[in-house]
């Protein structure tokens, strides 16, 4: 009879983390793993623009070195949390992480930023390796590089994973002054906005070479950008509540995309591996952004306004949205870059071209014949351009919701 008439045992909780103090009670690794991600994609960018201009690069050129310097930072930043964690933490702190291996406790986010450095760190020899076997890459993703871009993905959402988890357990685990905890929001958001944003460069830069101006007239690259796009959009955008992180994600992309265009073209450069067809006396640019920013707009608006739709509602209407945006700004802007000489500037960097491109090739602005296709054959690709983008926003909507709960 006791037993029916006690109450009910509810879950133990972590104890309250008073904040009174005006300690926004962020840890320090989760700023150095936001700054190995700014690293580790500024570097990369750095490392194709050189392969336009130089060519051969070696294991410890400046590219490289920016690369090695993020996933450093993040390795250590990262392994020193876990073993403060697991030798010095609290009761309250460990309860707050993933148990490793039954002895480390450690972050969800940090151990994808360790894995993650360790992969980036072994990639280096393979790609000394491989250009000395087979000298330049003619692909973004040759062996080496797909180990790399595995381990600035992992160091990356990492850097995500982790502004999460500490943003999930503001009002869980945080209480004390509220303007306290109002800027500590405020400041999350900004780290989360700039890890997003160096997550999606990088994900445009791995699919950079199916995305050039010169395909912007076919179907196949609307498909690409409905399945690449739409799913992380939307999935950062359920991730983190705002009113425009999607709008904000897309800004921190467009803005380091702009920066490495017109500031790495002003230091001088010339190639030294032949055949040298188009002379260079300063680095190529890399690209202008996707105008992804446009239907970023639309997205936040109209997540909001429907918020109470079920996800495969608002897969349907995001995702048409999407493409049908994308593909009107894309289809125009992508023809101004390819054809206009107002284009072939620094601001746009349309001029820049490969070394061992002919500089007279006929097609360098227009595009080619063989890109190009009948009205029905582009419905038809838009066609199927289209499923695969609601596909791929409810994918976004369902990984946003699982990032929205996580605590660890």
């Amino acid at each position: 009879m006791d037993q029916i008439l006690a109450p009910p045992r509810t879950p133990e909780r972590p104890p309250v983390v008073n904040q009174g103090d005006g300690s926004l009670g962020i840890p320090v690794y989760v700023y150095a793993v936001v700054f190995s991600s700014l690293c580790v994609i500024t570097g990369l960018i750095w490392d194709i623009c050189w392969h336009l201009s130089i060519g051969r690069d070696g294991l410890l050129s400046p590219p490289h070195l920016v690369i090695y310097l993020g996933a450093v930072v993040s390795g250590l930043f990262s392994g020193y949390e876990v073993l403060r964690n697991t030798f010095t933490g609290t009761a309250a702190e460990k309860s707050r992480r993933v148990r490793v291996w039954g002895v480390f406790y450690s972050s969800l986010g940090a151990l994808f930023c360790i894995w993650g450095a360790i992969a980036m760190l072994t990639s280096a020899p393979f790609d000394d390796w491989w250009h000395n076997t087979y000298g330049l890459d003619v692909t973004i993703l040759s062996p080496p590089h797909t180990v790399l871009a595995l381990g600035i993905i992992g160091v990356q959402f990492g850097a995500i994973v982790s502004v999460l988890a500490i943003k999930n357990q503001t009002e869980y685990l945080f209480g004390g002054n509220p303007a306290v905890k109002k800027k500590r929001q405020r400041v999350l958001f900004l780290l989360f906005t700039l890890s997003a944003g160096f997550l999606l460069t990088m994900w445009y830069t791995l699919l950079s070479e199916e995305l050039g101006r010169w395909a912007s007239h076919n179907s196949s690259y609307y498909q690409v950008a409905a399945v690449a796009f739409p799913f992380l959009l939307m999935a950062f955008g359920r991730a983190f509540s705002g009113r425009w992180t999607i709008t904000a994600v897309t800004l921190v992309y467009s803005l380091i995309l702009l920066l490495t265009l017109w500031i790495i073209p002003l230091f001088p450069a010339e190639p030294k591996l032949g055949p040298i067809l188009n002379h260079l006396d300063h680095y190529n640019g890399f690209n202008f952004p996707l105008l992804l920013i446009v239907p970023a707009v639309a997205l936040d608006y109209l997540r909001h306004r429907f918020a109470y739709w079920n996800d495969w509602k608002l897969a349907i209407l995001l995702g048409t949205v999407f493409l049908v945006v994308f593909f009107v700004v894309q289809w125009y802007f992508g023809a101004f870059l390819l054809e206009s000489p107002l284009a072939r500037n620094w601001f746009f960097g349309s001029h820049y071209l490969y070394f061992g491109n002919n500089p007279d090739w006929q097609y360098r602005y227009q595009y080619a014949p063989w890109s190009a296709q009948t009205t029905g054959q582009l419905i038809k690709g838009l066609g199927i351009a289209l499923a695969l983008s609601i596909l791929s926003t409810r994918i976004g909507l369902a990984w946003g919701k699982w990032m929205k709960n996580i605590q660890r």
